[in-house]
């Protein structure tokens, strides 16, 4: 089956965005900022947007990650650096690392303007329409980037934070809780169970509760396998999430959803070919999507 025109543009546009989470770059920039460790930089960086939110804030937004994990990481972030500097921190890191692998000809082209032209006039509505969308509303109110590469990117990073926050939507409005998500994903065969678990830092304890949840349910089978309903179950939350992503792709229309991937082959096939994102991933992105 085709895919939905959102989930295609997720995959299309994601490695531009996820660079953020791989690149060395970002990491000494959030450390050089005072962070004190990959997940503190993370979930400080990632939230920053919203201000200096305390740690329920980003369990409820974030969502999948076991809330002790959170906790160890914020409010002890703000107290070593204010929201605005790790924004900036994070820019710079990701402005490193795209000069890096795509080169400074690749970025200065008339090619990614016209990309960051394209993704900003998109990432319009998810700042026209905040509501319940609290991750993504933040980022699309952020303006710190100047250089059209930038700009791309930080464009890119409020479509995708403003589509985590429609999936968020459905998981909760089909009563699925995390790590119960996970489980789902593996069971599609995107990521490893072990990948999710630990990079998530679920238990084992907790992996086992949430499978008997969805067993229960009659999702998956004791080995956390989707039965026909279960596949039915997750297939149906999939199209949700995708048709809660569309408004931003409506509003740019076909014709400038295919301009904006046509524009994007270059500099994501840089992204995928410097192995820059890993796969799997926790994203459960797809290599050379």
């Amino acid at each position: 089956m085709p895919l939905h025109p959102a989930r295609r543009m997720w995959l299309l546009t994601e490695p531009y965005h996820a660079l953020v989470y791989f690149a060395p770059e970002t990491r000494k920039e959030l450390d050089a900022a005072g962070m004190k460790g990959f997940w503190m930089g993370y979930f400080a960086s990632r939230a920053a947007a919203m201000g200096p939110v305390d740690a329920p804030v980003v369990t409820a937004t974030f969502f999948n990650f076991n809330p002790a994990m959170v906790t160890r990481a914020i409010p002890d972030a703000w107290r070593l650096a204010l929201p605005t500097e790790l924004l900036e921190a994070r820019l710079r890191g990701v402005d490193r690392a795209l000069r890096r692998i795509c080169g400074d000809d690749m970025l200065q082209s008339p090619e990614v303007e016209e990309a960051a032209e394209l993704a900003t006039s998109a990432a319009e509505v998810c700042g026209a329409r905040p509501q319940g969308r609290p991750l993504g509303a933040a980022h699309a109110d952020v303006t710190l980037a100047e250089e059209p590469h930038l700009v791309l990117w930080q464009a890119l990073t409020a479509l995708r934070e403003w589509r985590g926050d429609g999936h968020i939507a459905a998981l909760i409005g089909a009563d699925v809780g995390a790590p119960e998500c996970h489980v789902l994903i593996a069971a599609r065969g995107r990521v490893p169970a072990e990948v999710l678990r630990t990079s998530r830092h679920w238990s084992e304890e907790d992996w086992a509760a949430a499978v008997d949840r969805l067993r229960s349910r009659g999702w998956v089978d004791a080995d956390g396998a989707f039965t026909e309903a279960g596949r039915a179950a997750s297939d149906a939350l999939e199209t949700r999430t995708d048709e809660l992503a569309m408004p931003p792709w409506d509003a740019l229309g076909s014709e400038g959803c295919e301009r904006l991937a046509s524009l994007l082959q270059e500099p994501i096939r840089a992204i995928n070919d410097s192995r820059a994102v890993p796969f799997p991933n926790p994203m459960g992105l797809d290599k050379g999507a």
